[in-house]
């Protein structure tokens, strides 16, 4: 336990829900005949030694599972391939290789024009969702989201049948080619809406109608209203969106490595280093110089979280849209062109695993799927993905929330929680190329007595939960925030342990947030591609590092048809999460429902 918390407990009183608040119940009240003024030292109880271990065994797991891979890096950037010190030589021949300074430049200005585009159509689509009376907003923004679900493999794919050498459109783009940049932005725009999408939404959605009452009694012209209150509520959120938009951007591997050509970029020539040239050295110096501007991004963007205040008061009153017939319909007009856009997207890649030979034969057929994944042994890459993502889902969501809850609903060790929260919050600044080839570093050399998870599926499963811990991490302690704490001290006025508190109490109540998380690892675990491209091995290789394998043999076709069987995978499971939800809600949220009169 903590230093003593001195409380005033009367001792002929049994303790009561209030009592509890105040005291320990393993407080040591001295002698039996003592002054029931006299302030009482909370003692330990094992329950409390319990979970202080626990934290200790987390704390070890983040400094071994991404503390060291990180440290791995870092190290690896001053050695050679040999293991022996050079200093910054790698450095200093990364700032004078021409090629390697012009895949930053390549990388920074590639995220600036695919942010500079994406905010704004995210924008307009946000806008057109919350302040608009257009007809299908839900169906709209389920389409909007669909990019989540597949590979971001899949535009690069969808791209090069629209417009590439042998695409449908290829007459219309004349001499322009979409391998390079051109296809690199495009694919990045549709990749990274729907992240900017859920953001700015939010943002909008926070308003006050009051603010927009005063402006139309002053008369007050649309677009100065839009200016002096819209534009300025949203501003937080605009700027969470372009950094999240960004960091994205600049650390993707798969669109780049499919649809990009000769055009090089930091993602790519990390892969390059490593797996062409097996120069794991500079491919370190690499992986430090990609978390630069990804580290600024996050620190911009955590100033500008500080200095955010509440846009909503207790006294505000919701925005509802008034029906404005040109307004709406120009609304209507941009939403559903960029749905219609996105569906293309989709609906090209669907379409084009099933097309027999392209373009010569459009004829349908199951080739792709039976020969090209089937016969080919491909279905097996799919299967591992699944088991992934589902073990994913499983220990993942538990491992999340367990952890949690241990650093929001207990006590002790401070110093330990400080260190357990910064490392919480740390994978969010780290792009998953970058998280892999730390774990490449670390855990390949034999010495490692954790060796043995190399090439695993478990090792697969570890980098895909730490990679996107740090969102679920903030569900998981949003979710245990709104429970009061009172319910831990009624628990520990019984004598009641900590974990069936936490099973019988804590855990029911926040079912929904513990399946979103389970969701939203699933989803990403058969999307990713950048964490997992080091680390397979012949028997554990997945579906997303599969298409980056089709594409490299010219197999296009089947490549479709994998990205087309992640997204349809990810859509069932999506609904399967949904029935489970109205189930959980109906059973186990009844407290939510307001009382019914009598």
């Amino acid at each position: 336990m903590d230093k003593t918390a001195m409380q005033t407990v009367s001792p002929a009183l049994p303790p009561t829900a209030a009592d509890a608040r105040s005291v320990h119940p393993f407080a040591d009240t001295g002698k039996s005949g003592s002054d029931p003024a006299t302030p009482v030292r909370v003692a330990s109880h094992w329950t409390d030694r319990l979970a202080q271990a626990l934290l200790l065994v987390v704390a070890a797991a983040g400094v071994v599972f991404l503390l060291a891979p990180m440290a791995a890096i870092l190290v690896k950037s001053v050695q050679d391939n040999d293991g022996h010190f050079v200093g910054l030589r790698h450095f200093y021949e990364y700032f004078h290789s021409p090629a390697l300074l012009t895949s930053i430049w390549n990388s920074v200005w590639i995220s600036t024009v695919t942010t500079v585009v994406t905010v704004p159509l995210a924008f307009i689509f946000a806008y057109g969702l919350t302040r608009s009376c257009l007809r299908g907003k839900p169906f709209l923004r389920n389409i909007a989201l669909i990019p989540i679900l597949g590979p971001t493999l899949l535009p690069a794919i969808s791209f090069i049948f629209w417009f590439g050498n042998q695409g449908l459109l290829r007459p219309w783009m004349g001499t322009i080619d979409i391998y390079g940049p051109l296809g690199i932005v495009m694919s990045l725009i549709n990749a990274t809406f729907p992240h900017a999408l859920m953001i700015l939404i939010t943002a909008l959605s926070l308003t006050d109608a009051r603010l927009y009452e005063a402006a139309d009694a002053l008369g007050t012209p649309m677009l100065r209203r839009f200016l002096t209150i819209t534009l300025p509520g949203a501003k937080y959120g605009v700027i969470s969106a372009a950094m999240i938009v960004f960091t994205y951007a600049i650390s993707d591997f798969g669109i780049p490595k499919v649809i990009g050509g000769d055009f090089n970029v930091l993602a790519t020539d990390i892969y390059k280093l490593v797996i062409g040239q097996q120069d794991f050295s500079k491919g370190a110096v690499v992986g430090l110089m990609l978390l630069v501007p990804v580290g600024i991004t996050y620190l911009v963007d955590a100033i500008v979280q500080r200095k955010q205040q509440a846009l909503l008061s207790a006294r505000a009153v919701p925005y509802v849209p008034k029906p404005a017939r040109g307004f709406d319909w120009l609304m209507a007009t941009m939403c559903w062109g960029m749905a219609a856009i996105m569906l293309s997207i989709l609906g090209m890649a669907v379409y084009a695993s099933f097309v027999k030979f392209w373009p010569y034969n459009f004829s349908l057929s199951f080739n792709h799927y039976r020969f090209g994944l089937i016969e080919s042994g491909a279905v097996e890459a799919y299967v591992n993905s699944l088991q992934m993502a589902f073990w994913c889902a499983l220990w993942g969501t538990l491992a999340i929330f367990v952890i949690a809850y241990l650093l929001e609903k207990t006590r002790g060790m401070n110093w330990v929680r400080g260190v357990i929260r910064m490392m919480a919050v740390l994978p969010m600044g780290v792009p998953g190329l970058v998280l892999g080839l730390g774990y490449i570093f670390f855990f390949v050399p034999e010495g490692n007595p954790l060796h043995f998870l190399y090439g695993s599926l478990a090792i697969l499963v570890i980098v895909n939960v730490v990679h996107y811990y740090s969102s679920s991490h903030l569900t998981a302690l949003t979710a245990l925030k709104q429970i009061d704490p009172e319910f831990e001290y009624v628990s520990a006025s019984l004598k009641v342990p900590f974990y069936r508190t936490f099973w019988r109490v804590t855990a029911p109540i926040c079912l929904p947030s513990i399946l979103e998380i389970s969701r939203y690892l699933f989803v990403n675990a058969m999307t990713t591609v950048s964490a997992v491209v080091f680390l397979y091995s012949a028997d554990t290789a997945i579906a997303s590092v599969a298409i980056v394998n089709m594409d490299e043999t010219g197999s296009i076709g089947p490549a479709a048809a994998m990205a087309t069987l992640v997204v349809l995978t990810s859509m069932l499971v999506c609904l399967l999460y949904y029935g489970i939800h109205l189930v959980v809600e109906r059973y186990t949220q009844a407290w939510r429902r307001p009382a019914k009169s009598q």
